[in-house]
């Protein structure tokens, strides 16, 4: 089985189709084998977060429809809403122009930040000052 070429498949038409183990192999991990995910909710176009994916969670997410990532910190797969319930499904999933990138497109179920709040991207930051943004959903 191939790997794909990227600066090839950036010419190619739409509705053009590749073989889905080609096209994994052919992402562009780290060197942990790792990938950036950004989660995306799928009818607002609402940022929810960024974490990691390697192959294995990406070939569970796409067989079960439920988002598992890859938990650097604790070293093990993590199945988002597996002990909150605030679950994520996917709806779609898509590769950025060089394969270095994922993004998700889901259904969020509850709050996508640990920190209990909707999405992780609470913290906006001026010239001036960093403000917090949102409070945790209560």
């Amino acid at each position: 089985m191939a790997t794909l070429d990227w600066k090839t498949l950036e010419k190619e038409d739409a509705g053009s189709k590749h073989d889905l183990q080609s096209a994994l192999d052919s992402l562009r991990y780290n060197q942990d084998g790792l990938i950036p995910a950004i989660a995306q909710q799928h009818d607002t176009g609402e940022v929810l977060m960024m974490a990691w994916m390697n192959k294995l969670s990406i070939e569970e997410t796409l067989k079960t429809g439920h988002v598992c990532y890859w938990s650097r910190s604790r070293q093990t797969y993590w199945r988002k809403g597996e002990s909150s319930g605030h679950q994520q499904n996917l709806v779609s999933m898509a590769t950025d122009c060089d394969g270095d990138t994922l993004l998700l497109k889901v259904n969020q179920k509850g709050p996508a930040c640990h920190t209990n709040r909707r999405n992780c991207f609470y913290n906006e930051i001026t010239r001036e000052e960093l403000t917090i943004s949102a409070n945790p959903v209560k």
